[in-house]
């Protein structure tokens, strides 16, 4: 099922949460909807789903205008972060709810038949008795997808669905997640802060600011060429460097960087902390160590410019570097945006 928004626009009293928003998700594909609180996603999601409504533009199913219809007749999935089950019903009885209440009826021996496949599909076979407390945060977020997925949904959508697990269990089940959509191809729109979770999971990103699209695209594209200081500095650690443009080219102390498109004068290098080499020796822009962190993969190592902008980088777990070292950075690679 294709889902179209057309100038989508969402108004709390005279806050406008959502402005203007247009967005294709393709049948059978899985978007992540990214951004930091306050920039509209969880709005988009609840107007999609029907439980809030638009103050203008359009939602389309396929080519159906669903701007108006009521949620339960969407054939809408929705898993929220909080699980939100019936802790007096068991896992098999919180599946089959949905199912139980639906217009399309179903005896009871489908229904069973149809709660078995699920916690096949989730991989909690034999918890079906159980109830929701005696089970641990990540098998409820899956009871809370198979319930979802019980109905036969055209779209399926997540609000935040691992925001309340613990970080290795966040991973697993965004690996499982992807595992799933891939068997089930069911089009699907996921709302989350996460960086990482949204890169890992998504076949696009949409990342959102204040209400509007500032980048789209696959997750190598928003990775690779970020559009704006934004979206680079939002997608992870960034260095940000003063520079001068010229002619087409960045300067910053020794160094220099292509500047295509980018009017001269004052601008700002951005660099991910992988994107800076350290020496010894120039040429480069001088910097001193200040601290060392020492991490399971590597070395992240802070360091202050001559003109005391902070650096972060890092070197390989076997280098020998300390608090108070002088040295040079140079850049791998760089993107550069007007203003500083």
């Amino acid at each position: 099922m294709k889902i179209r928004l057309e100038n989508v626009v969402k108004t709390f009293q005279t806050f406008r949460a959502v402005k203007d928003v247009s967005l294709d998700i393709e049948s059978g594909e899985l978007v992540a909807l990214l951004g930091p609180s306050g920039s509209g996603k969880t709005t988009i999601l609840r107007m999609v789903a029907g439980l809030e409504y638009s103050d203008g533009g359009h939602i389309y199913f396929g080519d159906q205008d669903a701007t108006d219809i009521p949620v339960r007749d969407r054939g809408v999935g929705f898993v929220f972060q909080h699980y939100a089950l019936f802790p007096h019903m068991t896992v098999a009885d919180n599946i089959a709810f949905g199912m139980k209440v639906s217009k399309v009826k179903r005896d009871r021996a489908a229904i069973d038949s149809r709660v078995t496949d699920l916690l096949r599909l989730v991989r909690l076979e034999g918890l079906g008795d159980r109830f929701p407390a005696q089970i641990s945060g990540g098998q409820r977020q899956r009871v809370a997808l198979a319930r979802a997925l019980a109905v036969d949904p055209k779209v399926l959508l997540l609000d935040e669905p691992f925001g309340a697990l613990d970080a290795n269990v966040r991973r697993d089940l965004r690996r499982w997640l992807r595992e799933i959509h891939s068997e089930l191809g069911i089009t699907t729109l996921f709302v989350t802060h996460d960086q990482e979770e949204a890169l890992d999971l998504a076949d696009r990103v949409v990342i959102l600011k204040d209400g509007q699209i500032v980048q789209q695209g696959t997750p190598e594209e928003v990775c690779r060429d970020p559009q704006s200081a934004f979206v680079m500095k939002f997608l992870g650690d960034a260095n940000v460097i003063a520079a001068e443009v010229r002619d087409g080219r960045a300067y910053a102390g020794e160094i220099s960087v292509h500047a295509v498109g980018v009017a001269d004068g004052r601008a700002e290098l951005y660099t991910r902390p992988a994107d800076l080499n350290w020496s010894t020796a120039g040429p480069g822009i001088a910097a001193t160590i200040a601290r060392v962190l020492d991490r399971p993969d590597g070395r992240r190592v802070l360091a202050t410019t001559g003109s005391g902008e902070p650096l972060e980088f890092d070197v390989e777990p076997e280098r020998v570097v300390k608090a108070g070292e002088q040295g040079f950075v140079t850049l791998r690679r760089a993107k550069v945006f007007a203003g500083g």
